[in-house]
């Protein structure tokens, strides 16, 4: 005949079978050793210390409370691992050493994992991020998980970092969670290290025993496939009882190389946020910002017509644009020199080689030239000519309006395009702007080239 402490506890296991689902239950309840049992007191035997904790800590309130309802007495549940069988730890005091011990070791992890710096108050938000930007702020305000995973792409450079850092830093400072920020290279290493010196459960209590978990780059886990086995599992756990996760890609997860189906399908599951290159008017917030920043330290000022040379040459990492700003601000201090687009040609100079000559988002400015003289039938040379007749000022002030429309240029700059001085491009966007609220065919001719600039 079973013992009646022994029957009491297969009693609760059915109980939880029916609770949780069959993943959880497998994942913890079947790392049971043995039931022991004393006068008023189930002893429960577990392989590892993480499991005991796990259950103390998720599951123990739920045990105590069918232990409860089913024999209306006061029976004592103690649970101890097979490292420390012999010491049998009372309940109260192991929990309150292992609060304790959770809270110096999260301090650890929250402030060196996480860069101080990023916050989501200095993130600067544009049209390209402000749908991710938006999700992010929902996170940091709800209570409920209400987006999981949050799986936010795009290319190098652009502020997903900045972003997820700003999401975790809130959390840390203003709701007190338990956040572990992580790049893919670096769990990789710690998990490859901590499988060859045998102690996964280590690993597996620092990468579980949090609320939140932010995984920068998951592309670079392609190939490594006993890593993502781990991972898939240590998401599996996460997501199931309710912990945030967040993971940033350079590609969406349908385009993921040499990563496991069951993965990027747990990822699709969530919500997939593009985050795309910030267009000229938000690398100029972004750029000013830093200028600001920098002032704080260094008062220097820097001439409009600088930041927008910077903004058109750097546009597709926001990283290389602020390390342009960066050696400028030095280069001019060096030198004791006025920052003008002078000492900025001869500053960045050698940044600039490596790239089309002045670049300008890749050469669109050319693109507008190319398409509006064909639109036209006219050469180029003519456009950027010096020809007054109609047939070439037309289409000439309408590509100095659409470069300055698009891309928002100084008149400048889009005047060294055309060889010509502020005040000509000045002239030639306020007419095509006015006449276009008139001129139906003029406006059908800009909504035409338009059309083929997009394409």
């Amino acid at each position: 005949m079973k013992n009646y402490y022994i029957k009491i506890w297969e009693e609760v296991l059915e109980d939880l079978s029916k609770i949780y689902s069959n993943e959880v239950f497998k994942e913890t309840f079947s790392n049971i050793e043995k039931v022991y049992n004393e006068e008023k007191k189930i002893i429960i035997l577990v392989e590892t210390k993480f499991i005991k904790n796990k259950i103390y800590k998720l599951y123990f309130k739920k045990i105590k409370e069918i232990i409860k309802n089913k024999r209306k007495e006061n029976i004592e549940i103690e649970i101890i691992s097979k490292e420390n069988k012999e010491q049998k730890p009372i309940l109260k005091k192991s929990e309150n050493v292992e609060i304790e011990n959770r809270k110096i070791k999260f301090n650890e992890y929250n402030h060196g994992n996480i860069n101080p710096k990023y916050s989501l108050d200095n993130f600067v938000v544009g049209k390209g991020n402000k749908f991710a930007f938006t999700i992010a702020q929902k996170i940091i305000e709800e209570d409920k998980i209400s987006v999981n995973p949050f799986y936010i792409f795009g290319q190098t450079g652009i502020g997903k970092t900045h972003l997820i850092q700003g999401i975790g830093n809130h959390l840390i400072q203003k709701k007190n969670k338990k956040v572990l920020y992580v790049k893919a290279d670096g769990f990789i290493e710690e998990f490859t290290n901590q499988l060859r010196k045998a102690k996964m459960e280590d690993f597996n209590e620092k990468y579980r025993d949090i609320d939140v978990l932010l995984v920068d780059d998951i592309q670079i886990m392609a190939g490594a496939t006993r890593t993502q086995m781990e991972f898939f599992k240590l998401f599996d756990y996460l997501y199931l009882n309710q912990k945030q996760i967040i993971i940033t890609s350079d590609k969406q997860a349908s385009e993921l190389k040499n990563i496991m189906n069951r993965l990027t399908s747990r990822f699709e599951g969530g919500l997939m946020v593009d985050v795309q290159n910030p267009d000229f008017d938000h690398r100029i917030h972004i750029l000013k910002k830093k200028i600001l920043e920098f002032q704080n330290n260094n008062p220097l000022k820097v001439q409009k017509e600088v930041v927008e040379m910077i903004c058109s040459v750097f546009v597709n990492n926001i990283r290389e644009m602020e390390g342009a700003l960066l050696r400028l601000l030095n280069y001019a201090k060096t030198f004791g020199q006025e920052i003008n687009l002078k000492v900025a040609g001869e500053a960045l100079e050698p940044l600039i080689k490596g790239k089309k000559k002045l670049s300008y988002d890749e050469n669109i400015l050319e693109k507008i030239k190319l398409i509006v003289s064909d639109f036209f039938n006219i050469n180029v040379r003519d456009l950027i000519g010096k020809k007054k007749h109609h047939k070439y000022t037309l289409p000439r002030n309408i590509a100095m309006y659409l470069i300055k429309d698009l891309k928002g240029l100084s008149y400048n700059i889009i005047g060294s395009f055309f060889k010509r001085n502020h005040s000509t491009v000045y002239k030639a966007y306020q007419k095509i702007k006015k006449n276009c609220q008139t001129d139906h065919e003029l406006k059908k001719s800009i909504e035409l080239i338009l059309e083929k600039i997009n394409n």
